[in-house]
């Protein structure tokens, strides 16, 4: 496997993207690190606060924000781990290619040449709406709410081929995790 430039941790909200997966990968691959909430305008947080499940409307914008940061870290040289919930197929395809689809272009590039396809690897974190849910209980001061959680089960397309991914199980421990994920990167 080339090595990617780029990881997406990505599953439901309680899985550990960010407090945990996404930061060590970060840390232990010396890489950038990005949590995709951080980029949720005010109107998302407030929503999901009051139990409103974001629609492909809420979400299409931050995708595509978040989109050029990786594309302009990836193009000159920063390998980029992003934390973000990414449940459905068209919205890691846009963190991927844009909004348009289309695919990742250097910037810098002013020759006639093939676009460059971004290396991506998806690590699905992925657990029972239980265990999920029991972890969620003991989050505390998060803008989203708990009582979202069955709509993002119900949304999830977890990841499949062609999509370059690997899924691990949120029951195993946070060093297994990362071993596993080291692992398949090497």
């Amino acid at each position: 496997m080339e090595a990617p430039g780029a990881l997406l941790v990505m599953g439901v909200s309680g899985a550990g993207k960010r407090s945990s997966v996404g930061t060590m990968l970060a840390s232990e691959l010396g890489w950038k690190f990005y949590d995709a909430d951080d980029y949720h305008p005010e109107e998302n947080r407030m929503k999901m606060s009051k139990g409103i499940p974001l629609n492909g409307q809420d979400r299409i914008p931050r995708l595509c924000k978040l989109h050029d940061i990786l594309l302009r870290d990836v193009t000159s040289g920063q390998h980029v781990v992003l934390a973000c919930s990414a449940l459905k197929k068209m919205y890691r395809d846009i963190l991927i290619r844009g909004k348009d689809n289309t695919p990742w272009k250097y910037a810098e590039s002013s020759k006639e040449e093939e676009p460059a396809e971004m290396k991506l690897l998806v690590v699905y974190l992925s657990g029972s709406p239980e265990v999920i849910a029991e972890r969620l209980s003991k989050r505390k001061g998060h803008f989203m709410s708990p009582d979202l959680l069955q709509s993002q089960f119900d949304i999830l397309e977890p990841p499949s081929a062609p999509e370059n991914f690997i899924q691990v199980s949120v029951q195993k421990n946070l060093p297994e995790i990362i071993t596993d994920i080291m692992k398949t990167m090497k």
